[in-house]
C-alpha cells in the first residue's frame, strides 16, 4: 500500500513516466522503500483505475510513445489523508536475525565467516547511502523546496544511523566470539 503513495508523493512534485520514476526511487527512497520496475507500472494502473493519477501519452518520433502520469485532485486527496493519518505500525521481521537466533548450531569459524561477511555489505550499504545527498541533487532543485529536502534527509540520517548501529553490533559480536565470551558447546 505505501508504494502507492510514494507514487503519488513523487507525482505531487512533478509528472514523471514509470522509467522517470524509477529512476527517482532509486536516488532518494531505496534505503527504505526499495521497487522494481514492473511493480511501479503495476501500481501506475491500478493508480489510473482508482482516479489517482492520469496518463498522457507523448508521441515520440525515434522511440516508443512515452506515457506521462501526473496527479489528480483526487490522488492530492488521498495522498494527504495518508499523510495525515496515523504513521502505519510495522512488526520487525528479519531473517537475517533468524539466522543468528539459530547460529548457535553453528562453529564459531562459521559463526565469523558469517558476520564478516554481512558486516562488509553492510558498509557497503552505508557507503550508498552517504552518496545519496549527491545523486539526489538534480531533484533537489528541480524540487526547489529546502523544506522537502530537510524531510528527504531525515530518511537518510536514520538509515545511515540504523547501519551505523547494526555494524556496531556485529562488530561487538565478532569480539565476544573471538574471546570466547559466550557459552561453549
Amino acid at each position: 500500500m505505501s508504494l502507492e503513495y510514494a507514487i503519488l508523493g513523487f507525482l505531487n512534485y512533478h509528472p514523471y513516466s514509470g522509467y522517470d520514476l524509477k529512476k527517482v526511487f532509486d536516488v532518494s527512497i531505496r534505503h527504505f522503500w526499495p521497487a522494481d520496475q514492473s511493480q511501479i507500472y503495476r501500481t501506475l494502473g491500478r493508480l489510473t483505475e482508482q482516479g489517482w493519477v492520469k496518463v498522457k501519452v507523448v508521441e515520440q518520433t525515434d522511440r516508443p510513445d512515452r506515457k506521462v502520469y501526473s496527479i489528480t485532485s483526487a490522488g492530492r486527496t488521498a495522498l494527504r489523508d495518508w499523510l495525515t493519518a496515523a504513521m502505519p505500525h510495522q512488526e520487525a521481521r528479519s531473517a537475517a536475525l533468524i539466522q543468528v537466533f539459530f547460529a548457535g548450531q553453528l562453529t564459531d569459524e562459521e559463526i565469523l565467516a558469517k558476520f564478516a561477511e554481512a558486516t562488509q555489505g553492510m558498509r557497503q550499504v552505508l557507503e550508498r547511502y552517504e552518496q545519496v545527498p549527491h545523486e539526489i541533487e538534480d531533484y533537489v532543485t528541480e524540487i526547489g523546496s529546502p523544506r522537502e529536502e530537510f524531510f528527504w534527509m531525515l530518511t537518510l540520517e536514520l538509515g545511515i544511523r540504523e547501519m551505523k548501529t547494526q555494524i556496531e553490533w556485529m562488530e561487538s559480536v565478532m569480539q565476544r566470539i573471538r574471546n570466547k565470551k559466550h557459552p561453549s558447546k
